[in-house]
């Protein structure tokens, strides 16, 4: 056996295939993980609403670290095992700030630990418009009336990487700004709180360490995430930030890539 004991695993352009699909292959692989007693954790930038289509295509739901690690969901209870939200206090600042750098932001909030979206009407809604817990705000202060697990920005008048710089250096530390996304769409989380954190706080709970984890990401929001574990993987596809600091890199999340490099490591 390798000397990895747990597998961590991005979703959206890692596990899943451009068409939102899981692989018969990386089913399998999953399920011959889950029957050796190798524990696999989503660790996504995903709410815990958006979970569902992918445990559909599962012989068994997994762990997710979600919200780029503000929350921690176990879906054999449906229970958030832990939360990390920003503030009112934080929220307001963080707004505050971004109306004033970004006259065109338009922004929008992951509440009730994920499981509902609120967004101002200039908001582009292009997902979800159907779920019932997703609604248009009815002012503007109410998207900063109760903590967020994660706070999103979008602008018209940037490329993705330049927003994302923009908005960071904008904040200033006071919280975490990374985006996952062709678009210049930033997600914003309290500070400290990042992929690595949230999928520390559960491997220490579950008794791993960061050398017991091989991690798969794409995007600049799992570079926390792959500099954090025993071995990082980056996709084909991948971002070049995160290629050029993973230890490896793989096939294409449409070629199996997570799927072809843990059979070769767990020699499935």
């Amino acid at each position: 056996m390798p000397p990895f004991r747990l597998v961590a695993s991005d979703i959206d352009g890692t596990l899943i295939r451009t068409d939102g699909t899981l692989s018969p292959r990386t089913i399998g692989v999953l399920d011959q993980l889950y029957t050796s007693g190798v524990p696999t954790v989503l660790v996504t930038g995903r709410p815990v609403r958006w979970l569902r289509q992918l445990y559909d295509q599962m012989a068994e739901p997994l762990p997710a670290v979600c919200a780029n690690g503000a929350v921690v969901y176990d879906p054999d209870t449906d229970e958030i095992l832990r939360a990390a939200p920003l503030s009112v206090e934080l929220l307001l600042d963080v707004t505050r700030q971004l109306r004033e750098a970004v006259p065109d932001v338009a922004l929008a909030v992951e509440v009730e630990d994920g499981r509902s979206f609120w967004y101002e009407e200039k908001w582009p809604l292009h997902w979800d418009g159907e779920h019932k817990q997703v609604r248009v705000l009815a002012s503007p202060e109410e998207l900063t009336s109760v903590p967020a697990v994660k706070l999103l920005a979008r602008s018209a008048s940037y490329g993705p990487d330049d927003f994302a710089e923009l908005v960071s250096r904008t904040l200033g530390g006071i919280a975490e700004a990374t985006h996952s996304s062709s678009s210049a769409l930033v997600e914003i989380s309290a500070a400290g709180v990042t992929k690595a954190a949230g999928l520390a706080w559960l491997c220490e709970r579950e008794g791993f360490t960061a050398e017991d984890v091989v991690a798969f990401g794409d995007m600049p929001n799992d570079l926390p995430l792959l500099a954090w574990a025993g071995r990082s993987v980056a996709m084909g596809n991948a971002h070049p930030a995160v290629r050029e600091v993973a230890d490896e890199v793989t096939l294409t999340n449409d070629e199996d890539g997570v799927a072809v490099y843990l059979e070769k490591l767990f020699d499935i």
